[in-house]
């Protein structure tokens, strides 16, 4: 089978030198060019499967390169670009990716991190190959939320690992979207930096399509997509302002997203405003998130209520129990008494091999999906993507 081929767009002979030798280790095969115009001659000539554009060039810079390539393309083939940028900068970002660039890094950068873009970019892309058209099959489309009833249950690991067994061991187009726009702890826990773009540049843009959407998202190497949250509680309140003065713009986010993965897997905050009401309205389930003790108890009863005043039906609501086997002195039956609902769901206790796992950056399904804990969550994940699938099927 012929190397994978990458076009490196860069006049810095440095930078030029540090890729080729990164490229290489990797197996790739490595093309060079020095100025925006000599690569976009040699992305016709050669028609590599993935380029590595600089922005700031002489005769002709990253943005009208990028969209010189796009623009010669045949229909059927897209070649993945990435932008290699000197800042953080968001408004430079987002003129990357209207230019036509699939994603973006900024230099200095480790290549550990090039590498693992590389080849997302290239597994999300089919490798740059010509596709035939409606080719790809139908989505599942499903929306899934996932609420905590107090602080503290592991509403956010139990999301992060479901989206991680959804992708990777399912096989599932999967997207994971942290809706805690203020203090969202995704970035941390997956180890991603600030500089990651978020729901707010995908709610704040008024012609937001299945393209630009899809550049908004970040590549995760377990195989997810995801919608980060704000970096700063300020920005979150752009998106709470945006979403009030026009629902349907978190509707298109959220339409986009059925149409273009099997499952949209939602990290919600425990707060019940009109963002989150939203989310309630459009999700195909909501798993509401707890664990047995009595205070928890009671807050789930209060939730039940208010989503049934809400005029949900009842199986759209689901309760998961996570620490399933730490003992509390409320069992199952005990617990299920209590609410007047069966608990569809459980998930065991591990607590340390849990908190080892995001103070690592690595959820436990990336790290030990074997482990008992692991084996735990894929059980759900399998449990939901049957229920799914079968109704999809009827």
């Amino acid at each position: 089978m012929a190397a994978t081929k990458v076009l490196v767009i860069d006049d810095d002979l440095n930078i030029q030198r540090v890729l080729v030798f990164t490229l290489k280790q990797e197996g790739f095969e490595v093309h060079v060019a020095s100025d925006g115009q000599a690569g976009v001659e040699m992305a016709a000539s050669i028609a590599p499967d993935l380029v590595l554009m600089d922005v700031a060039m002489p005769r002709l810079d990253g943005y009208a390169a990028t969209q010189q390539i796009r623009a010669a393309e045949k229909a059927g083939r897209r070649v993945p670009i990435i932008m290699l940028t000197a800042e953080a900068d968001v408004e430079q970002r987002v003129k990357g990716l209207r230019a036509g660039a699939d994603d973006d890094i900024v230099k200095p950068f480790h290549p550990l991190e090039l590498i693992a873009r590389i080849k997302a970019l290239l597994a999300r892309s089919g490798g740059g190959q010509e596709r035939k058209p409606n080719a790809e099959k139908a989505t599942l489309g499903r929306l899934a939320c996932f609420y905590g009833a107090k602080g503290g249950v592991g509403t956010t690991t139990i999301a992060i690992n479901t989206a991680i067994a959804l992708a990777g061991r399912l096989k599932r187009k999967t997207a994971l979207v942290d809706a805690n726009l203020q203090f969202g702890d995704m970035r941390v826990f997956l180890d991603l930096g600030l500089d990651s773009s978020s729901i707010v540049n995908a709610i704040s843009e008024p012609d937001l399509d299945a393209d630009l959407l899809k550049k908004l998202m970040v590549s995760h190497h377990a195989g997810m997509q995801l919608l980060l949250a704000p970096p700063n509680p300020e920005s979150a309140d752009l998106v709470v302002e945006r979403q009030r003065a026009d629902p349907r713009a978190l509707s298109n986010i959220l339409a986009l997203m059925r149409k273009a993965y099997d499952y949209t897997v939602v990290d919600m905050a425990k707060s019940i405003d009109d963002f989150n009401l939203q989310l309630f309205d459009e999700a195909d389930v909501i798993f509401v998130v707890m664990t047995a003790d009595l205070s928890c108890l009671k807050n789930v009863r209060l939730v039940i209520e208010t989503m049934e005043s809400l005029g949900y039906e009842r199986g759209k609501i689901q309760l998961v129990l996570n620490r399933s086997n730490a003992f509390t002195g409320i069992n199952v039956d005990n617990a299920e008494s209590a609410l007047g609902r069966r608990i569809g769901y459980q998930v065991i206790n591990e607590y340390r091999g849990a908190i080892s796992a995001l103070n690592s950056g690595e959820p436990f399904m990336s790290s030990r999906p074997d482990g008992p804990l692991g084996q735990s969550v894929s059980k759900f994940a399998t449990e939901l993507d049957a229920k799914f699938a079968t109704e999809l099927g009827s």
